[in-house]
């Protein structure tokens, strides 16, 4: 099916973006709540206006650019990050490349040729805690001292809290960290996910019966290492499974994997690209002194996954198409 969600780059004509938009401005790692709001700000003041609602973000992460050699941890990639958004009610994204020449924009100068001269807005939301331009010196009462003289409306969203807690992509990579997922889709509105292609591995756990579909996951990915229900979005088909992610320190202790076991499925995988959405943490990863034990637990994972992803069977990410 086709799809009405328009990404815009640095490279596309200006003929092709469309005046007067409204847009939602933000990194956007996760589509959190607190993203949402600001979203929701952007679509009710589009609609207002009779203008189309764009999300504005940056790829690769700003922080990935000024810190290259520090871990950086992302909830989404870009192209998951724009399927969230193309689930939304928004017409579109703008993706800026940001490189040295945008870490090196003032912020007067990206407001006056990046929002007003090449995307010809009309309003703009932000979160209360933003900042762009050069140093940082970009922020929400910047935009509203500027929209008067701009004829621009400019919409800020204070914090969303879940049990007076702030929400934001810092504290849901907490969450993940420490395997609280139900704390983690709490504040992403649903459930965390990744996505990969399904590689060979040292089939291992077809000898155990539990064959599973391998998929390296971001080497900065810090996601608990542990036993997880997981809900496996395979085209349209969903699919209950128990997953591992870790090192396997029974068997080699190597670098961390995700290793997939599916209920009731039969079909080769290798090569197929699979959406792994992380319902509920079962367990640590543990070492175990046999393969009986092993096997064991094994069951008791699987039994334990299928109680949890029946108790919510729809529990899966809204994703849109990208057009």
């Amino acid at each position: 099916m086709p799809s009405d969600f328009t990404v815009i780059r640095d490279t596309t004509p200006a003929a092709e973006i469309p005046r007067g938009a409204v847009v939602a401005m933000g990194n956007f790692d996760g589509v959190h709540l607190g993203h949402r709001a600001v979203i929701a700000a952007a679509l009710q003041m589009g609609r207002a206006r009779g203008k189309p609602a764009l999300a504005l973000t940056f790829e690769p992460h700003p922080r990935s650019f000024f810190s290259p050699n520090s871990p950086q941890f992302r909830l989404t990639t870009e192209t998951n990050k724009l399927r969230l958004l193309a689930a939304t009610a928004l017409d579109g994204a703008v993706v800026m490349t940001f490189d040295k020449a945008r870490a090196g924009t003032s912020a007067q100068d990206f407001i006056h040729h990046d929002l007003i001269e090449r995307l010809g807005i009309s309003g703009i939301a932000v979160g209360y805690d933003f900042h762009f331009g050069k140093g940082r010196v970009g922020s929400p009462s910047l935009l509203v001292s500027e929209a008067p003289r701009l004829g621009i409306e400019v919409d800020v969203q204070a914090h969303v809290d879940i049990d007076e807690r702030p929400v934001s992509s810092s504290a849901i990579r907490m969450a993940l960290a420490e395997g609280q997922i139900a704390d983690a889709t709490m504040m992403l509105g649903g459930p965390w996910f990744v996505s990969g292609e399904v590689i060979h591995g040292e089939k291992r756990g077809r000898d155990l019966g539990y064959p599973t579909a391998n998929i390296r996951l971001d080497k900065n990915c810090a996601l608990k290492h542990g036993i997880y229900a997981v809900r496996v979005g395979l085209g349209n088909q969903r699919l209950d499974a128990v997953a591992s992610f870790g090192r396997r320190p029974t068997f080699d202790n190597g670098a961390p994997l995700l290793e997939v076991f599916l209920f009731d499925f039969k079909g080769d995988l290798y090569g197929t690209e699979l959406d792994v959405a992380f319902i509920g943490f079962i367990r640590d990863e543990l070492k175990f002194d046999n393969i009986d034990a092993l096997v064991r637990q094994m069951d008791d994972d699987s039994a334990r996954a299928r109680a949890m992803l029946a108790a919510v069977p729809d529990e899966f990410p809204k994703l849109g198409v990208i057009g």
